[in-house]
C-alpha cells in the first residue's frame, strides 16, 4: 500500500470509529438523519425510503434512497462517510436480486414494493430424534 491508500485506511478507520453505519444494501429501507445548516439554525431532517444504489469507493462512498411522498418519488444521493449525515437506521431488509434498482424510479404504487427478506438464522436445524 502506498502512502495516499494508507491515510484512506486511517480516515476510514476514524470515522468507522464515530459513526454506527449500519451493513445495508440496494432494496433495504433506511432512515438517514441529515443536518441542514441555515442561516442561523441547524435542524436534522430524516429522510426515509428504499436504498436503490450503493457505491463504494472508500471515502467517497454514496448511496442512494428514493422515497413517495404525495404520489410524487423523490430522490437524494447522500455520502456515506460525511459528517452531515448523522445517523442512518436500518428499518427493514429487501429481498432483491439486482445491485442497481434504477427500475424502481418510474414505479409508484403497490409495483413499487419489495418483498422482506427472513432472516433464518436464529433458528436452529432441529435433528429428528429416534423414537
Amino acid at each position: 500500500m502506498n502512502l495516499a491508500e494508507k491515510y484512506i485506511e486511517k480516515q476510514i478507520s476514524s470515522l468507522m470509529k464515530i459513526k454506527d453505519i449500519p451493513d445495508f444494501r440496494p432494496g433495504d429501507v433506511v432512515k438517514v438523519h441529515n443536518k441542514i445548516v441555515d442561516e442561523s439554525n441547524e435542524r436534522i431532517q430524516i429522510f426515509e425510503g428504499v436504498c436503490i444504489a450503493r457505491t463504494n469507493s472508500k471515502l467517497g462512498s454514496t448511496f442512494k434512497v428514493k422515497k413517495i411522498s404525495c404520489g410524487m418519488c423523490f430522490e437524494k444521493t447522500f455520502p456515506l462517510y460525511s459528517p452531515l449525515v448523522t445517523k442512518i437506521e436500518l428499518l427493514r431488509r429487501g429481498k432483491v436480486r439486482r445491485a442497481k434498482l434504477y427500475y424502481m424510479r418510474e414505479l409508484v404504487g403497490k409495483v413499487a414494493r419489495i418483498k422482506e427478506k427472513r432472516d433464518l438464522s436464529h433458528i436452529k436445524s432441529a435433528k429428528k430424534q429416534p423414537v
